[in-house]
């Protein structure tokens, strides 16, 4: 099919972070839709986040970012974009902050356009105000492009219809990702941790990575430490990650005398890809998002806590048991016995690379993402009936092999 025949979409962010590089390749290559990428060529200086650099040849209007009245987001073309004649479908990033995301969504419907909202969705139930305001909002849109079934199973509850919510899930850049991956030797991991930890590189090594930010609960992880310490099972720690948190962290770490290496922020996927390999676990004691991505397509199981709405949905990828672990939420100790618990349990390593990078190689990845939302485009009905086998299937596995342990134990 001539890509001049395509049907334009446009996609509309305030700007591309640089982790949507891979589902932007995606998009481009799609044999079925042109896509027109909306947004801000550089984020404001206080985000500090790298944006996509978008190949030259890709249709791209790039806007200007106002923001007069606050965190209310106005944004230039998008109005006159909505109205455009020879464009049917336009895709929001779904943010009820973004003043002109209203307006243009609503112009789009009034001239017959069919509107999506690519969004998170709920974490939690929304209560008083918040709820109508949401719920305002994503009624501008014909369908919601979701991240997660938890968000889905909220906005059920909010008398959203099925057929309007489809799940894409979330990625980031698996191609360049297994490239890096390539790169890394079996036999080059133990000399990594012995850069980090030297004479004490005999230990698990768990890796943590994300901004040094009090809402990462990171203070958590390392009384977790410290527990495992008095219990005479001591774990290294490395941290990825800068922010205004490392000051009491590293005071923290020092005066429980903690093995704890503060690497800095760290952006070279190949090195990356070396750090996870040569971990453990991941290990998050606050809400995780992205960073369940990275580990998992490395090989690497993640620990995180319970509690599904204090959660990004990229942690409905971690099965207990599986590829991870779950910890009571906000509970040191019991993030502790869990820790111990996995390290000195845990399936063969072989294994569990394999069961991290299922997941991402079925879900969590730009060739998914790319397929599930253009059937929504499409028209077609949301279809969680994959997911749904994956999870089931890998439960009924989990709970064959315990109840085959059950019984080797009663025969002793």
């Amino acid at each position: 099919m001539n890509s001049c025949t395509k049907p334009l979409i446009p996609i509309v962010y305030h700007y591309f972070p640089h982790y949507r590089a891979g589902v932007n390749r995606e998009l481009i290559a799609s044999r079925k839709y042109e896509y027109l990428f909306v947004g801000a060529d550089k984020a404001p200086p206080e985000d500090g986040i790298e944006c996509w650099s978008h190949p030259k040849d890709v249709q791209f209007l790039d806007t200007k970012l106002y923001f007069p009245l606050g965190r209310s987001l106005f944004q230039s073309h998008v109005l006159r974009l909505a109205l455009r004649r020879n464009i049917h479908s336009i895709i929001f990033l779904g943010c009820a902050e973004f003043a002109t995301t209203w307006i243009a969504a609503a112009l789009a419907r009034l001239s017959g356009k069919r509107v999506y909202f690519w969004t998170h969705g709920w974490t939690e139930p929304d209560r008083g105000l918040k709820k109508y305001f949401r719920m305002a909002f994503y009624r501008l849109a014909n369908v919601l492009l979701l991240y997660g079934h938890h968000a889905k199973k909220i906005g059920l509850e909010c008398g959203i219809r099925p057929e309007r919510m489809h799940v894409i899930f979330n990625s980031l850049d698996y191609k360049v990702q297994m490239e890096a991956c390539e790169t890394v030797k079996e036999g080059d991991l133990p000399a990594i941790r012995a850069a980090f930890f030297g004479g004490q590189a005999a230990r698990p090594m768990l890796i943590c990575t994300g901004r040094l930010i009090p809402m990462r609960h990171l203070d958590l992880l390392l009384d977790a430490m410290k527990y495992l310490d008095q219990e005479g099972f001591p774990v290294n720690l490395l941290l990825i990650g800068d922010g205004p948190g490392r000051s009491a962290l590293k005071s923290q770490a020092e005066q429980n005398h903690l093995s704890v290496h503060f690497y800095g922020p760290c952006y070279d996927e190949t090195l990356l890809a070396s750090f996870f390999m040569a971990a453990d676990l991941l290990a998050m004691p606050g809400r995780i998002g992205l960073a369940a991505m990275h580990s998992l397509a490395y090989g690497t199981p993640v620990v995180v806590h319970d509690n599904p709405y204090d959660q990004g949905p990229e942690w409905e990828a971690i099965i207990p048991g599986f590829n991870g672990a779950h910890f009571a939420h906000a509970d040191s100790r019991d993030l502790a016995r869990v820790l111990r618990q996995w390290l000195e349990k845990a399936p063969d390593r072989k294994l569990i690379r394999t069961r991290c990078r299922e997941v991402i190689e079925k879900f969590y990845n730009p060739a998914t993402q790319v397929e599930l939302i253009e059937r929504a485009l499409d028209g077609e009905p949301a279809d969680d009936s994959a997911w749904d086998e994956f999870r089931r299937r890998r439960l009924v596995l989990l709970a064959e092999k315990i109840e085959s342990q059950l019984t080797v134990k009663d025969d002793l």
